[in-house]
């Protein structure tokens, strides 16, 4: 229940979700069986949430600026690096900005 709630409130994922619970001194048992009950698809689809929430005021910005700002977001909520460049490279794409491969460069590509 506290996984799920925090998922949904705070759009944190599991890696973020599970070292909370373990600062917070639950078993690593515990934390393995919490973690898992969270669906895949939907981490994704708060972390897409996540993004664009944020898109809006990094309007304006350089592209690369726009991507360390939202990469580094959902990093900070425990989002996989992988994970939050394609989704981040998605909404930009979406919303018309160039991407890696039209600029030239690798900037939006994942480490």
């Amino acid at each position: 229940m506290w996984v799920s709630s925090r998922h949904h409130g705070r759009g944190l994922a599991r890696r973020a979700l599970a070292q909370e619970l373990r600062h917070r001194g639950v078993e690593e048992e515990m934390v393995k069986e919490a973690v898992e009950q969270l669906d895949p698809d939907e981490e994704v689809e708060t972390a897409r949430r996540l993004v664009a929430r944020k898109l809006g005021s990094t309007r304006g910005a350089d592209p690369r600026a726009r991507t360390r700002k939202l990469v580094g977001m959902l990093a900070r909520k425990g989002y996989p690096a992988g994970l939050a460049f394609r989704i981040v490279r998605e909404a930009l794409e979406a919303e018309g900005e160039e991407t890696s491969e039209e600029a030239g460069g690798d900037y939006l590509d994942s480490p």
